[in-house]
């Protein structure tokens, strides 16, 4: 494949399945980077607000049907994304999330290079049988992508202790630092409607996230009610939408305000004293990144990626252990009834996401495992992105595990060949013999990542 200075550009095929919130953002992010320097980028999901986002940004956005989960409709899924890759003949594919990692990987095969980011593995989301299928695939997957890219260190660990033996790299997620940004906390209430008649003196704690048993919201009310009783006039406002919002209504005192989905948090998060996420299981969640961007300390639970998110020095008043409802309420009592604190944890976090999670650092960073697994760029690509991580650093310092590209420095493997180049289409089915065929990709030493 050439790819030398004068070849032809990099041919990128994102995939995601039915996605809102983060993954969603961090797809966009990758497609506004990629496209900006010069990557010939496609995207092929369901028909969402994500497409119509995609492509105002670039994209050639192909309509891939396809449900979040795995189901019966697995096996037409696979085929219709194996016409797709056929049709499109990218250079590398970039798989995101459970579901597509899966119709992906079992569409291409390893023919293709293929980066899959699981954003939070998927065996972590379920229990039981379900669960112990979703690992059986990810060990099994695995030999099928080329790099595995996860979004902190302690996703990386949580599948190597699976048993994930896969080619890892770490990439921290990074937020718009230009978008997000601190604002006085009055204009902010004053705009939003929900809080029409709230005192601008009342505590408000804020919390961004699918209203869904992963985000914790369930856990989050059963520790409200202690806050309120040593808090007198706080209030919580639930921003986000999903399957567990009517349970969550029955569940919620009068105190507790649901805004719904918004189109942008900004508002919220500039309102807020207070910023709180108290997930189950994430891989890196964007919400406590773009609080801290905006000023706002947070509190989230010990998953993986949250303690890589904060300061280090934020961990004891703001890291706490997952479904544990007594201990979330002593730590948002205890920022609640402390205002100067609040204020100092505020502007300390955004001095820390200035230096580590600038989105163009994230950008230029999986620009590197393209190289990696393709070669070189050609040069005005490569100019473009070393332009916009020279503008990225310029903005906050860069701290040393950053420094430098983080791939490990193993050889990548042979070139493959795009989807049906020289007559050969990719072949959607799934028999054993195919299975016997693919390339195995082994594991190689990862390179130790430090964000915080």
């Amino acid at each position: 494949m050439d790819l030398s200075p004068t070849g032809p550009r990099p041919r990128v095929l994102h995939l995601t399945q039915p996605v809102d919130g983060g993954v969603a953002r961090v797809v966009a992010d990758l497609v506004r980077a990629q496209s900006a320097a010069g990557l010939d980028v496609t995207a092929a999901c369901p028909d969402s607000a994500l497409t119509t986002r995609l492509r105002a940004l670039g994209a050639d956005v192909r309509h891939w049907e396809a449900t979040r989960s795995p189901g019966p409709s697995l096996v037409r899924e696979v085929r219709h994304l194996a016409r797709l890759v056929d049709e499109v003949r990218p250079d590398l594919v970039h798989a995101h999330s459970a579901k597509a990692g899966l119709a992906g990987r079992l569409a291409v095969r390893g023919r293709i290079p293929t980066v899959f980011q699981p954003h939070a593995w998927s065996f972590e989301a379920v229990g039981g049988t379900t669960a112990a299928l979703a690992l059986r695939w990810e060990r099994w997957g695995a030999r099928w992508a080329a790099r595995v890219v996860c979004v902190s260190e302690a996703e990386r660990a949580t599948g190597v202790r699976a048993g994930i033996d896969a080619r890892f790299t770490v990439v921290p997620n990074g937020i718009d630092l230009e978008h997000f940004h601190p604002a006085e906390p009055g204009p902010a209430r004053a705009g939003l409607a929900p809080l029409a008649g709230l005192d601008p003196a009342a505590p408000l704690v804020v919390c961004v996230g699918r209203l869904c048993r992963q985000k914790g919201q369930d856990v989050l009310l059963r520790a409200w009610d202690a806050v309120v009783r040593e808090v007198p006039g706080a209030r919580l406002a639930l921003v986000g939408d999903g399957p567990d919002d009517d349970r969550l209504r029955e569940l919620a005192p009068p105190s507790v305000l649901f805004a719904g989905a918004v189109a942008d948090a900004r508002p919220w998060y500039r309102a807020a004293d207070l910023v709180v996420l108290p997930s189950r299981w994430e891989g890196m969640a964007l919400a406590p990144l773009e609080a801290m961007a905006c000023g706002r300390p947070v509190v989230v639970t010990d998953v993986d990626g949250a303690r890589e998110s904060l300061p280090p020095s934020f961990a004891d008043r703001c890291l706490v252990p997952p479904e544990n409802p007594a201990v979330l309420a002593g730590a948002l009592t205890e920022l609640l009834l402390d205002p100067p604190l609040c204020a100092s944890l505020g502007g300390r976090a955004r001095r820390h996401v200035l230096a580590t999670h600038d989105v163009r650092h994230t950008a230029e960073q999986v620009a590197d495992v393209y190289r990696d697994l393709l070669g070189p760029w050609p040069a005005a690509e490569k100019a473009a992105l070393s332009t916009a991580a020279g503008r990225a650093r310029a903005r906050g310092a860069e701290s040393p595990g950053q420094k430098g590209s983080p791939i490990s420095s193993c050889e990548p493997g042979a070139p493959s060949v795009r989807g049906s180049e020289h007559g050969r289409p990719l072949d959607p089915g799934c028999d054993a013999g195919a299975n016997q065929a693919a390339q195995r990709v082994q594991p190689t030493e990862h390179r130790e990542s430090k964000h915080s």
